[in-house]
C-alpha cells in the first residue's frame, strides 16, 4: 500500500522517497493513521515487518505542532529492552526528524557514561531508553517525565518477560495519567495481554500474521546430531557454505563465547554478541557484520533484538530456543524483503521432542538430515 493516503506530510513523504521506500507494510498501513488520531494501540507483528517506522513516522508528524521542549522534559518516551535496539530506534528517528525542525532524539542506556548522557539530554524532545538507565537518570534529576505525551513500549513482550516489569511499573508511575500509549511486540504473551488491559484506553489492536509473513520465505532444514558433534558440524556448514553472513544463536553468554573461540581456532572469523561485552565491542561487531566484513556473528536471543539486516541469508540454531515463538523470532531474521533465506537447526537427541513441538506449533515440517553420518574429520 502507498504511503500517500496515510496522512503523512509532504516532508516525510519526500524523505521516504529519498530512502527508496515506496510502499507501507501492513503494520505501517494500519498503525500510522491510528497513531495520528492519538489512539492507544497494541501492534503485534513479526520482526522485520516495519514496526519501528509505524510509530516513528506519525510521532515525527505530530512533532511539527509541538512547542519547544522544556529543559530535561521529553515529550515522547520510547522504552526498549536493549542498548542495540535503543540505538536502532534512535537512528530511525534521526532519519525522519528533519521533517520536524527544532525537535531532537537521544538514546540512553547502561554500559555508557551516565554523565555524558546527562549532559546530552538538555532539550531533547524524544527520549529512547532502557528502563534501568532511565530510572538512574530520574534519580539523578537529569530528566523529568511529567511532560510525556506519548509512551512507546517497543518489544513489549520481552520488556515484560525478562525482568523489566518492576522497572517499567515504577516508570509508569512517574508519567502523566493522560497520555497516548503504544505497545509493539513480535509475539503476544500472557504478560502482554494483562498489561495492555491495564495501560491502554480503548486501544486499536493490530495483528499481522507472524508465521505467514516470516516462515513462508524461509527454507528450513535441520540436522540430528550428538551434542559433542555440534561444534564440528557448525564449522563444516560454515566452511562449505557460500553465505556472506551467518547469524548463529546459542542459549547463554558462556556458550556463545565457547563457540566463537572454537571458530577462531579453526580459521573462521567470528564475533560474539551478548550482554557481558562492552557497548563499544558489541557496536563494532554489529557494524562489521552488517557491512559484510564479519562473516559470522554468534548471539544470545536478547542481544539479537538489535540485529536488523534486510538480506541476511542464513540463521543457524546451535541450540533450540525455549519456545516456538522464540524460534519464529530467530528464523525471522532471514527471509525478509521478499528474499528467501535459510534457517538451519542443530538438534541433539535431548532436543528432539522439543523440536517436534516447535514444528507442530509453527505448522511446518522441517526436513532433517542425520548429521552423525557426515565425515566431520578435520572440522
Amino acid at each position: 500500500m502507498s504511503f500517500l493516503p496515510l496522512g503523512l506530510s509532504s516532508a516525510l513523504l519526500e524523505i521516504l522517497g529519498k530512502e527508496g521506500i515506496v510502499d507501507a507494510t501492513p503494520i505501517q498501513a494500519a498503525a500510522i493513521p491510528a497513531v495520528l488520531r492519538n489512539k492507544d494501540l497494541l501492534g503485534i507483528a513479526p520482526t522485520g515487518s516495519g514496526k519501528t517506522a509505524s510509530y516513528v513516522l506519525p510521532i515525527v508528524q505530530g512533532a511539527t505542532t509541538w512547542e519547544a521542549s522544556k529543559y530535561r522534559e521529553p515529550v515522547v518516551l520510547v522504552m526498549v529492552p536493549t542498548r542495540e535496539l535503543a540505538l536502532q530506534v534512535d537512528a530511525v528517528f534521526k532519519t525522519y526528524l528533519p521533517a520536524a525542525r527544532g525537535q531532537s532524539s537521544l538514546a540512553v542506556f547502561g554500559g555508557a557514561s551516565v554523565n555524558s548522557q546527562m549532559q546530552e539530554i538538555g532539550k531533547v524532545s524524544i527520549l529512547i531508553a532502557t528502563p534501568g538507565r532511565l530510572l538512574e537518570l530520574v534519580e539523578k534529576n537529569a530528566v523529568r517525565l511529567s511532560a510525556v505525551q506519548t509512551l512507546v513500549l517497543d518489544e513489549a513482550d520481552k520488556m515484560l518477560s525478562l525482568g523489566f516489569k518492576d522497572e517499567v511499573d515504577r516508570i509508569l508511575q512517574l508519567l502523566p495519567p493522560r497520555r497516548q500509549n503504544l505497545l509493539f511486540s513480535a509475539t503476544f504473551s500472557d504478560d502482554l495481554g494483562a498489561s495492555h488491559k491495564r495501560w491502554l484506553r480503548d486501544p486499536q489492536v493490530i495483528r499481522v500474521d507472524s508465521e505467514r509473513v516470516e516462515i513462508d520465505l524461509i527454507r528450513q532444514s535441520g540436522y540430528f546430531v550428538s551434542e559433542e558433534k555440534k561444534g564440528p558440524l557448525l564449522r563444516y556448514l560454515i566452511k562449505r557454505s557460500t553465505y556472506q553472513q551467518i547469524l548463529v544463536f546459542a542459549s547463554s553468554t558462556a556458550k556463545v563465547d565457547g563457540i566463537v573461540h572454537k571458530l577462531f581456532k579453526n580459521g573462521i572469523h567470528a564475533a560474539a554478541m551478548h550482554s557481558k561485552l562492552s557497548q563499544q565491542m558489541r557496536r563494532d561487531a554489529l557494524q562489521q557484520f552488517k557491512n559484510g566484513k564479519l562473516p559470522v556473528l554468534v548471539a544470545t536471543d536478547l542481544l539479537a533484538r538489535g540485529i536488523d539486516i534486510e538480506f541476511l541469508p542464513c540463521v543457524i540454531n546451535y541450540e533450540l530456543p525455549r519456545s516456538p515463538k522464540d524460534y519464529i523470532h530467530r528464523i525471522g531474521r532471514t527471509g525478509r524483503a521478499e528474499s528467501p533465506g535459510d534457517a538451519i537447526s542443530l538438534v541433539s537427541p535431548e532436543e528432539s521432542a522439543h523440536f517436534r513441538v516447535i514444528q507442530k506449533k509453527t505448522g511446518k515440517q522441517v526436513p532433517m538430515i542425520d548429521g552423525n553420518h557426515l565425515d566431520l574429520h578435520g572440522y
